[in-house]
């Protein structure tokens, strides 16, 4: 194990054992040669400060820059809702399916600290270039009023955007994935302060997260709607530096893991060996003892054994020991030919998980409307809240954060104890029945959302004013973003809570990926919808659902169809949540080790 530490996995340099942040010691394994190890010396809450304060800023400069971002592509850019919901979506499916290739770079070649230091300097750069784009005028179309034929973007400009785009993207796919096990690498997990040192972690993280979201869904979209656009994306990109300023200040204080090896070069092997051995018969499980390969965990770590299942049996086959496939020593010879049963038994926990993950794909894509057909419906309504005040378009997607906050300290504190003394389980409910709970709301947001979206289209016709705004208050839309929020508390935070839970230790940067993913797939498939829904409803004289003019369309007809498939997911999450065998342990006691 030490060997494997002191390897250089980079040519960037990692603290060594000298430098103050690892003790050396000398420990007795029970020989007569003392072996050394290495006692990491935590960061703690003294790394806390630059650690909590980079991920604050980051998430209120990346928040602030894009909350209003669809308002700013049909205003600024002249797009129509179709184009900017297209480019909205790609963007996001781009920027949440890249932080799996940040996990796998992290994990395997540079590290955590690195990857966030690098991916924070392109965020930078693509928020300094999101904000040349309004304050430059050749950067973007000319103004337009309404009544005017508008003249879109030229392949310059679009070409700026993408690039501003393309830079956030890769920003966002290094700090999503190791921000959060960065901060949970400065607590030394196998002490009781170090795993309460954790816990409370992931409260500030969210705390400081939801508190973001609210200012940027609030102060800095308001500046964005009703000062300027270049003020309003100049904060956030000030806000940036401010964050790569502080991350750097930390440096000295920072528990700093080497990489070790990616995971899915682990997962990769276990099928490569699967093949080369599928023609092998299993043993029965009263001959089995000794066949397979099945070396011990190196004392210390933080990873849990896993019992070998016969979930997905021939998976097992990788750990099958032939002729000369075990050194000496107790390593394998060929990793690729022969695979231990915990690596076999961690890709049965991925393969396990990916039929819960495709579920949340539709669920989520309901989730998304709020960044963009919303936003539309908004800004036909009235927005006046007394005769000077206008409500942002962007913001009223806090109405879902207020509704989080308010009603997660209310199911901690006291509706999960009451049903925990009935059910006896620890969370109250399972993580499953709280994801598909928040399936039920998020259907619910949707048909919520259609009815509204039939009496604003109605009420715009019915008044037929010169720009379109139908007379009833934006709050109309209230009722569906507080059950959209309800689906946030119980699917978001229950995917997110499932996926560290089920997955070990070592594959925590999949856990986190595997999420962003699933926001990926929801922006793709909402893309999609739109699309062929562009192209295929139009006919005998009406426009298509989703036409320039949201008072034309039948936007309603879009939301029905989400929920329709939302119906369709839940009862597929149904059948496979009633089949699912959470992940167990062996827990080793005086030697002998049970399940």
């Amino acid at each position: 194990m030490e060997d494997k530490k002191n390897n250089k996995s980079s040519s960037l340099s990692f603290p060594s054992p000298k430098n103050g942040m690892y003790d050396e010691e000398k420990q007795s394994s029970g020989s007569d040669s003392p072996a050394k190890t290495y006692r990491r010396k935590p960061g703690g809450w003294r790394a806390m400060p630059y650690v909590l304060g980079n991920e604050t800023f980051e998430r209120l400069a990346s928040v602030g820059l894009l909350a209003n971002f669809m308002q700013f592509l049909l205003t600024v850019f002249n797009m129509d809702q179709v184009a900017a919901s297209n480019v909205l979506n790609i963007w996001s499916g781009a920027t949440n399916f890249i932080p799996l290739l940040g996990a796998c770079i992290s994990d395997a070649y540079i590290g955590r600290f690195w990857t966030i230091a690098f991916a924070s300097v392109f965020e930078m750069m693509g928020m300094l270039t999101l904000t040349l784009i309004p304050w430059l005028p050749q950067l973007h179309p000319p103004p337009c009023k309404a009544g005017q034929q508008c003249r879109g973007a030229n392949k310059s400009q679009m070409g700026f955007l993408v690039m501003g785009l393309g830079f956030l993207s890769i920003g966002s796919g290094g700090i999503r994935p190791c921000s959060i096990p960065f901060g949970v690498d400065q607590f030394d997990s196998t002490t009781d302060e170090g795993r309460k040192g954790i816990a409370s972690f992931f409260n500030w993280y969210y705390t400081s997260f939801t508190v973001v979201l609210i200012i940027a869904l609030t102060l800095v979209v308001y500046i964005q709607d009703s000062v300027s656009w270049v003020i309003g994306f100049g904060i956030p990109t000030v806000l940036m530096f401010l964050s790569l300023i502080l991350f750097f200040i930390g440096t000295k204080v920072y528990v700093y893991v080497k990489p070790e090896g990616s995971i899915f070069s682990s997962i990769i092997q276990v099928f490569v060996a699967t093949h080369k051995k599928r023609k092998l018969k299993l043993p029965d499980e009263r001959e089995s003892n000794g066949v397979f390969y099945d070396p011990p965990i190196p004392e210390g770590s933080i990873i849990k054994k896993l019992p070998l299942t016969n979930k997905y049996r021939s998976l097992n086959k990788a750990a099958i020991i032939m002729e000369d496939e075990v050194n000496s020593d107790g390593t394998s010879s060929n990793n690729w030919r022969l695979c231990s049963i915990q690596q076999i038994e961690e890709v049965k926990c991925l393969v396990k998980i990916i039929p819960v993950w495709a579920t949340g794909i539709i669920c989520f894509t309901a989730m998304a409307q709020q960044g963009t057909f919303t936003v539309s419906q908004a800004l036909k309504m009235d927005r006046h809240l007394g005769p000077k005040f206008q409500i942002p378009a962007g913001t009223l997607s806090v109405i879902s954060m207020i509704t989080v906050g308010i009603w997660l300290p209310i199911y901690d504190g006291l509706i999960v104890p009451s049903i925990r003394k009935i059910t006896k389980s620890e969370g109250g409910i399972t993580l499953l029945q709280r994801i598909g709970i928040g399936m039920v709301f998020s259907i619910l947001s949707m048909v919520v959302a259609g009815l509204i979206e039939k009496v604003r289209r109605n009420s715009a016709i019915m008044h037929n004013s010169p720009d379109g705004i139908a007379p009833i208050t934006v709050m109309w839309l209230a009722p569906q973003l507080i059950l959209m929020g309800f689906a946030e508390a119980f699917n978001i935070l229950g995917q997110i809570e499932f996926y560290n839970k089920e997955f070990p230790e070592n594959m925590s940067s999949v856990a986190n990926s595997l999420f962003s993913c699933t926001v990926a797939g929801a922006s793709y498939l909402s893309s999609l919808l739109v699309n062929i829904l562009h192209t295929t409803t139009a006919g005998h004289g009406h426009p298509d659902w989703l036409t320039k003019d949201i008072n034309e369309g039948k936007v309603e007809n879009y939301y029905y169809l989400i929920a329709g498939l939302g119906v369709l997911n839940l009862f597929y999450f149904i059948y496979i949540a009633r089949r699912y065998q959470y992940k167990t342990i062996l827990v080793f006691d005086d030697g002998n080790s049970k399940a």
